[in-house]
């Protein structure tokens, strides 16, 4: 019989589970953001006693999910436009170099993977089914930047694309932004299968400059 996350939790009491569970609810959108993570109702929710509970809320801070407020206890952040944007423009960089190394290792089961992934998410848009879409662009953007080999790189990165999770509506990705955000997969896809480092790099963090360009005007439509 499978274990759920909770059994794992109550066998092992690993607060590094813990903390993986608490991040996920938040990124399910469970507590939005400047929402308030209650230490004693997080312990009873799992079983266990508050200390692990707070350790991983310490943990969690350190990633730039949550934030302390003194005498108040532990909030979900609040990801500002401006915020937002800093780290579109770091993202850009970082995603662009994950393209251009994966240029320059990619291997020919890589190259299969990336083409089923877009393929994939072809099938999602022409089912209308944006939920998976969305799931498949994480897991595409996660692939790359695992595969470019560069354990930092990926680290930082994915932390980035979670602290972004905390502002970004998914209801952006609908009707011609999602076809469009997917030809720039292809032309990802097609640039490392090309072996060409530097096309890599430039159709990466467009994709990501673009992604941010759609952001910001959601946001400030005025601007």
């Amino acid at each position: 019989m499978n274990q759920t996350a909770f059994e794992i939790l109550r066998s092992t009491s690993l607060p590094g589970l813990l903390e993986q569970e608490i991040e996920r609810f938040i990124l399910d959108g469970e507590v939005a953001p400047g929402g308030h993570l209650n230490e004693k109702e997080i312990a009873f929710r799992f079983g266990i006693s508050r200390g692990p509970v707070r350790e991983a809320l310490r943990s969690l801070e350190s990633s730039g999910l949550i934030e302390q407020v003194p005498n108040r206890g532990f909030f979900v952040r609040r990801l500002s436009a401006a915020e937002a944007s800093d780290v579109y423009d770091v993202r850009t960089v970082l995603f662009g170099l994950a393209g251009k190394v994966l240029a320059e290792r990619a291997t020919d089961d890589d190259i299969a993977r990336l083409r089923r992934f877009v393929e994939d998410m072809d099938e999602a848009i022409g089912a209308d089914d944006h939920a998976r879409y969305i799931s498949l662009n994480f897991a595409l953007h996660e692939f790359i930047v695992v595969q470019s080999g560069n354990e930092v790189l990926a680290q930082q990165y994915l932390t980035l694309v979670k602290q972004l999770r905390l502002h970004r509506a998914h209801s952006l990705m609908h009707g011609d932004a999602i076809h469009a955000s997917n030809l720039e997969h292809h032309r990802m896809v097609d640039a490392i299968a090309a072996r060409d480092p530097a096309q890599a790099f430039k159709a990466h963090a467009n994709h990501v400059e673009t992604a941010k360009g759609r952001l910001m005007a959601a946001t400030n439509p005025l601007a």
